[in-house]
């Protein structure tokens, strides 16, 4: 059977649903799988053994709005799928997935657009966005295995410096976030950056090219590896797999270390692990502040801190993320605590 597996949200709920591609390959293991997914989160998955092909819907670019719509649903009816199970609810997904004519169309019922799917079925209300997403293929299975899934590339695809960098194993710092609101100030970070550089280790900070400003300001004038927008999301994924531990925001980065088991300190500023976008079955500490009034403001941040104190942001101490970090470090090597 061909089935197509739609995701076209953020990156970290791309990471997030690939616990679906194992649970297809059982429900199906003869099915021939593909997934729907954003240009930006097509090297996510495009080195996965189960996945057939990967179909880049380019929603707000070439194929934007109604026109756009219709075209790349023309496209899709040519690939003739039998099935799909779509986790994104809205109404241009699921209007999609109907003009392309696949005859079994599988959503959730809470979907905007609901009506066009041919099975719906009901979100479970579970404390993680994993266990959320797996919900979607109750109907076929009663157990799941909800281990994350991503492949990295191999050594030889990435740079010599990205290569070389990650046999130290370095303490890698992702000071960036999609929102403003997510990010622990950059000053907290630099501070890190500091303590683990006099301890002899190698510190390398991470993010996408519009988080330059916000690395530099962690990095300038410190032996601090700067890659900011200078490596690829699949060269990302390598160096985050190799790293000692991760040090981020509520962030795609935290996604990331889940998926290859790099131990993580994961700052929540203005959001909360309680929306279910936390750290999954990994060592990972959360460090946040608590006792805000206004926290969490909103479940996935904003732009502007609602009550201009800028609290969550700027209250939690580098100390209390250095202290995390050395507790995961102690875990996982021979010599005591590096504080």
């Amino acid at each position: 059977m061909k089935t197509l597996l739609v995701q076209t949200a953020f990156l970290g709920d791309v990471i997030l649903s690939t616990p679906l591609l194992t649970n297809i390959h059982t429900i199906d293991p003869k099915a021939e799988l593909w997934v729907l997914t954003t240009p930006a989160a097509a090297p996510l998955i495009e080195r996965d053994p189960l996945v057939k092909g990967v179909l880049v819907f380019d929603k707000r670019g070439a194929f934007r709005g109604m026109r756009g719509l219709f075209a790349f649903a023309m496209q899709l009816r040519d690939q003739r799928f039998e099935r799909v199970y779509s986790l994104h609810r809205s109404f241009r997904t699921a209007l999609l997935l109907f003009l392309a004519n696949i005859p079994e169309r599988i959503g959730f019922r809470d979907a905007v657009g609901s009506f066009l799917y041919t099975r719906r079925v009901k979100k479970a209300n579970a404390l993680h966005a994993v266990e959320r997403s797996l919900s979607l293929l109750t109907p076929f299975l009663d157990h799941f295995d909800d281990s994350l899934r991503l492949y990295p590339p191999a050594e030889q695809d990435v740079s010599n410096q990205v290569a070389s960098l990650s046999q130290s194993r370095p303490v890698v710092l992702v000071p960036g976030s999609a929102w403003k609101t997510k990010r622990w100030d950059a000053q907290g970070f630099r501070g890190v950056a500091e303590h683990y550089l006099a301890a002899g280790h190698s510190v390398a900070v991470v993010g996408a090219p519009d988080e330059q400003e916000i690395a530099l300001e962690v990095c300038q004038g410190l032996e601090v590896v700067n890659l900011a927008g200078r490596t690829s999301l699949s060269e990302m994924m390598f160096l985050i797999q190799h790293a000692s531990v991760v040090v981020c925001n509520d962030s795609m980065a935290l996604h990331l270390a889940s998926s290859f088991q790099t131990p993580t300190v994961a700052i929540f500023c203005a959001t909360s692990p309680e929306f279910g976008f936390g750290p999954w079955k990994n060592r990972a500490v959360v460090v946040e502040k608590k006792g805000l009034y206004c926290k969490p403001c909103r479940r996935h941040g904003g732009n502007v801190c609602p009550t201009g104190t800028e609290s969550c942001m700027r209250d939690v101490s580098c100390r209390e993320v250095i202290e995390a970090v050395d507790g995961l470090l102690c875990e996982s090597c021979p010599h005591p605590s590096l504080s």
